[in-house]
C-alpha cells in the first residue's frame, strides 16, 4: 500500500501529526501503533480515568519486556563488576502513547529552555518561536489571556480548591506560611512559587492526545488510516539513502507499506533502535552488533535524558485522604523555586504533592513529596542495540546523577521541604514522614490484581490502627532503611539515600537531538529531518537538544504542531 506519510507510533506527537498532516486531502496518511486503539466511546475506563495510576500501572498499556538502569555508569567501569540493577520502566504501548497513562500535568517548561535549544543549533525554537504553538495545543477551560490558547484539540484546567482534600489545603498553607508564592497558573508569567497544578482532563476525564487529535471526525477523513497492534519492525530504504516505507507485523502478520517519508514518533528509547537497526548511528556499535552501517550517524541513542526525582512520604490521617467522590485525582498542588546552585537558571526545581501515592487503600493513606530536578545537567545516558532482532527491548542506561549538581540539589531539596512535615497544618493531617523509594517492592504491590487488593486491604486497616504498631510497620515494612534525620543531618547517608533512590519521572528525551549538521551529536535538522538521509524524520521527545523544565507531553505536542507546519510548508 502506498502512502505520502507513515507515522511510526501512535502517541502524543503520531496523533498530533496524524492529524494536522491529513487535514490536507491529498496527504495519503498511515499511523502504525504496536498497541491497542482507543476508539471514540469505547475508550478503556483505565485510560478515562482521572487518577491515572489505573493506567500506567496496568501492563497492558506498556512494554512489559523494557528495562533500564538509572545509577551511574562510568565509561571506565570494571567489567567484572556486578552490572547495574535493572528497573522497569513503563513506556506506553496504546494509541495516544505516554498521553494515554501519564499524570495528565499540563505544563510547558521555562522559556529559557527553548532559548537554550536554539543555541545548542535548534533554530527557530526560541521561547517566542514555541509560545503560539502551546497555545494552539489548548483550550483552557479556566484562563483566557496572552499566555494560553481556547480553540485546541486538548481541554486544560486546574481542579477548584474545593475539592481538594485535607492534604493538598495543608500543603498550599505550609508553602504560603514558608515564603513560596502564590501563582494562580503555572503556565502564566514563569516564576518561583505554588500552584494547583494544570491538567490535560475535562469533566473528571483524561483527554489524551489520541482522544483530542483522533476524534471521530478526524477519523472519518478517507486519506488517514489507523492501524494498530502494527508492530513496525524495519524501515526499508532505496539505493540512495532515502526511507521509502516499512515492514510491520499486523496483528501478528507480516505487511509492507510504502511512503513518500517515513516519520518515526516513537519516542526516544524506541525511535534511536528503530534508526539502530537500519543502520543509522554509531558506527562501531552497530558494526559490533553485525549490522551494515548505513549511515554514521554518532548521536544516535547519545545523551538520553531524565529528569532526576526522588520522594518524601508521609502517613495521612483519615481527614486528610482524597474520598474519590468529586474527584479522583491525586495531584492537585505545584511548586517550583530555584536553588540558585551551580549556576542553575531560575526554577530549577518542581515539587508536587500527591495525595494518595497508589490505587490500593494503603496508597490512599500515604502522601508523599515528589521532587525532581526540573533543570538537570546530567545528560550522559545512552540507548544502544541489545541485538538486530526487532523484537529485543534496547539496553537503556539513564546515568541520572552523572552531573554531582544534580545530587546536590536533590539533597538541598529534602532540607528545604522536610521542615514543612512541622507545619501546624501539616501536622493536623499527617504524620511518620520518611523518605521514600519507588523499589521493587513498591512496583510489585502496585499491580493490580486481586491479591494485591486484598493484601493491601489487611495492610490498610492494620495502619489505621495504634501509633505505635502504625510507626513499627511503616519503619520496617514500607521504609528503605533511611530516617528523614539521616538524610537531612548526614551528607553520607544523603548521597547513599538519593543515589539508590533516584529515579526518572518517565521524561525520557534527547536521543536524536535536532542540531546543525556539523554537530556531531546533532541527529536531525530544525525541522525532524534525519542529517544525511532523505525521506525520513524523527518527531518526538528524542529531539529536544535538552530536556526542558517540564512534564513532556505537551513539549511533545507542542514540537510535533511546529514540525507539521514545516511540513506543510514544505521543509
Amino acid at each position: 500500500m502506498e502512502f505520502d506519510y507513515i507515522i511510526v507510533g501512535g502517541g502524543s506527537a503520531g496523533s498530533t501529526l496524524a492529524n494536522r498532516l491529513s487535514a490536507r486531502s491529498a496527504n495519503r496518511v498511515l499511523v502504525c501503533e504496536a498497541g491497542e486503539d482507543t476508539p471514540p466511546g469505547k475508550e478503556p475506563p483505565e485510560i478515562l480515568d482521572s487518577y491515572p495510576g489505573t493506567a500506567y500501572l496496568n501492563p497492558r498499556f506498556h512494554w512489559t519486556q523494557l528495562k533500564v538502569s538509572t545509577e551511574v555508569v562510568g565509561h571506565n567501569r570494571d567489567p567484572n563488576a556486578p552490572p547495574p540493577k535493572l528497573r522497569k520502566y513503563e513506556q506506553a504501548r496504546v494509541l495516544g502513547g505516554g498521553s494515554s497513562i501519564n499524570g495528565q500535568m499540563a505544563n510547558r517548561g521555562a522559556p529559557t529552555d527553548f532559548d537554550e535549544w536554539h543555541e545548542r543549533g535548534a533554530t527557530g525554537w526560541r521561547w517566542k518561536d514555541c509560545l503560539p504553538y502551546f497555545k494552539k495545543i489548548e483550550r483552557d477551560l479556566d484562563v483566557d489571556d496572552e499566555w494560553h490558547g481556547q480553540d485546541g484539540h486538548i481541554p486544560v484546567r486546574r481542579v477548584p480548591e474545593r475539592q481538594w482534600p485535607g492534604h493538598a489545603k495543608a500543603l498550599a498553607e505550609a508553602f504560603g506560611r514558608a515564603g513560596y508564592k502564590y501563582l494562580p497558573d503555572q503556565n502564566g508569567r514563569f516564576e518561583d512559587g505554588y500552584f494547583p497544578i494544570t491538567i490535560s482532563n475535562a469533566e473528571e476525564k483524561r483527554v489524551s492526545a489520541s482522544i483530542g487529535y483522533l476524534n471521530a471526525e478526524v477519523r472519518k477523513r478517507p486519506n488517514l488510516t489507523i492501524s494498530t497492534l502494527t508492530h513496525v519492525t524495519e524501515l526499508l530504504f532505496d539505493e540512495e539513502r532515502r526511507c521509502v516505507g516499512v515492514k510491520a507485523t499486523v496483528d501478528g502478520r507480516p505487511q509492507e507499506f510504502r511512503a513518500k517519508e517515513v516519520i518515526l514518533c516513537s519516542g526516544a528509547i524506541h525511535s534511536p533502535a528503530h534508526l539502530m537497526r537500519a543502520g543509522i548511528g554509531p558506527a562501531r556499535h552497530l558494526t559490533d552488533l553485525g549490522i551494515p552501517v548505513r549511515h554514521a550517524l554518532y548521536g544516535v541513542g547519545q545523551r538520553l535524558m531524565d529528569h532526576p526525582s526522588i520522594a518524601l512520604a508521609s502517613f495521612l490521617k483519615p481527614k486528610a485522604r482524597v474520598t474519590n467522590k468529586e474527584t479522583r485525582r491525586h495531584l492537585f498542588v505545584g511548586m517550583r523555586y530555584s536553588s540558585k546552585m551551580g549556576g542553575a537558571p531560575p526554577g530549577d526545581m518542581f515539587v508536587v504533592g500527591a495525595s494518595k501515592t497508589s490505587w490500593h487503600a494503603v496508597g490512599e493513606q500515604i502522601a508523599s513529596f515528589i521532587l525532581f530536578v526540573n533543570k538537570t545537567y546530567s545528560e550522559t545516558g545512552e540507548v544502544r542495540l541489545r541485538s538486530r532482532n526487532p523484537g529485543d527491548e534496547p539496553e537503556v542506561e539513564f546515568n541520572l546523577l552523572s552531573d554531582r549538581r544534580d545530587l546536590e540539589r536533590l539533597a538541598d531539596g529534602i532540607r528545604r521541604l522536610t521542615p514543612l512535615y512541622n507545619d501546624p497544618a501539616m501536622r493536623n493531617m499527617m504524620s511518620n514522614p520518611f523518605p521514600a523509594s519507588y523499589s521493587d517492592k513498591v512496583r510489585q504491590v502496585g499491580e493490580i490484581n486481586t491479591k494485591n487488593r486484598i493484601l493491601t486491604g489487611v495492610m490498610a486497616k492494620l495502619l489505621d490502627g495504634p501509633g505505635f504498631f502504625r510507626r513499627y510497620l511503616i519503619e520496617n515494612l514500607i521504609m528503605e532503611g533511611y530516617t528523614l534525620q539521616d538524610v537531612c543531618n548526614d551528607e553520607d547517608a544523603a548521597e547513599a539515600f538519593i543515589r539508590g533512590a533516584a529515579v526518572g519521572v518517565w521524561h525520557a528525551s534527547c536521543t536524536c537531538r535536532m542540531g546543525a549538521e556539523s554537530d556531531t551529536m546533532a541527529v536531525t535538522n530544525n525541522a525532524g529531518r534525519v542529517h544525511g538521509m532523505a525521506g525520513l524524520r524523527v518527531v518526538d521527545a528524542s529531539i529536544f537538544p535538552v530536556v526542558p523544565c517540564a512534564n513532556t507531553n505537551f513539549p511533545t505536542i507542542m514540537t510535533a504542531e511546529k514540525i507539521a507546519d514545516a511540513i506543510l510548508a514544505g521543509h
